[in-house]
């Protein structure tokens, strides 16, 4: 049966069954007896045959996806019970946004390779989200809401935000008692969006507060070290600030909103994450899920940026 859907595949791309035939060097009257076969045990004709042409029925269009989707999968499987006979070993592509990378997968890389050996690591970094296909990347590291795909995506962790200011900021400016005062404190934005991302749970009906302030950035690492300087309140990643909320250098000013954004985003699937992302069918499936886990267990549950002494303590 499999290969009976594989001709049907490769007639489709093809065009013509002499064509399919001309792509593993057989007889067209074996490509035609296959999809006969094919058409035969579901009962509908998948293909208009003509002499000019070659045209998918709706009975074919509907089942097009679901014969890629059959072989993607069964590729997968093959490839992974190949893998899981031997020990790990090739090239891995990883592509991830550089901050992340930094702060929190470069650090278990080393005890990854270390595990296995054989494998090759070869790195992409990149804020901007990356075609897998295109690239050519096996795992790659999403942070934010994950649009619907035909990637496999793995939840690391959810993405929450900590509104925060140093210190001194406070000492001088005076701290805000809940969210909607920071309209009468100097935030720290991204100059594209500036109160895009200044959401906090129950307040302004869901809407961003309309915040203003006198310095802005697109790279957060200027913006976590502009706060740190006393420059004004940011509202940034917890994966981000936990460190220096941690030691004191900024202090997280609504733990309790926090605290709430974790309990929602427990509860929907939803919810901005960060993931990690693979394609299906790879023949390097199996070396990403090690990955994958590898990374999933390090950071754990709750993230280890989000427990008791991190982002989620004041």
């Amino acid at each position: 049966m499999l290969d009976n859907i594989q001709a049907f595949l490769d007639v489709h791309k093809a065009g013509t069954f002499s064509a399919a035939a001309k792509l593993h060097n057989v007889a067209v009257s074996s490509v035609s007896r296959q999809v006969d076969a094919l058409e035969q045990s579901l009962g509908v004709a998948l293909f208009q045959r003509s002499s000019r042409r070659l045209l998918l029925t709706d009975a074919g269009e509907q089942f097009l996806p679901r014969a890629q989707l059959i072989v993607s999968e069964m590729v997968d499987a093959k490839a992974a019970l190949l893998d899981a006979q031997a020990e790990p070993r090739g090239l891995l592509s990883i592509t991830a946004p550089s901050v992340f990378w930094r702060m929190h997968i470069a650090p278990t890389v080393a005890s990854f390779m270390q595990q296995y050996p054989l494998i090759e690591l070869d790195l992409q970094l990149s804020d901007h989200w990356v075609d897998l296909a295109a690239q050519r990347a096996d795992v790659a590291i999403r942070i934010g809401a994950l649009p619907d795909s035909d990637l496999l995506a793995t939840r690391l962790a959810p993405m929450l935000r900590v509104a925060c200011a140093s210190p001194a900021y406070l000492q001088a400016h005076g701290r805000p008692a809940k969210p909607e005062d920071l309209l009468h404190h100097s935030c720290l934005c991204l100059p594209s969006s500036p109160t895009g991302l200044w959401t906090f749970p129950g307040v302004n009906q869901g809407r961003p507060l309309a915040v203003h302030g006198r310095f802005r950035s697109g790279d957060v690492d200027a913006l976590l070290e502009a706060a740190a300087a006393g420059l004004g309140v940011a509202h940034l990643a917890s994966w981000l600030v936990y460190k220096k909320v941690a030691a004191g250098e900024l202090v997280n000013l609504f733990p309790d909103s926090v605290a709430a954004a974790a309990a929602a985003a427990a509860t929907t699937s939803q919810a901005p994450a960060i993931h990690a992302v693979r394609l299906k069918g790879r023949s390097h499936s199996a070396k990403a899920q090690l990955f994958i886990q590898h990374l999933k267990q390090a950071i754990g549950t709750p993230p280890y940026w989000d427990r008791a002494t991190g982002a989620l303590q004041s």
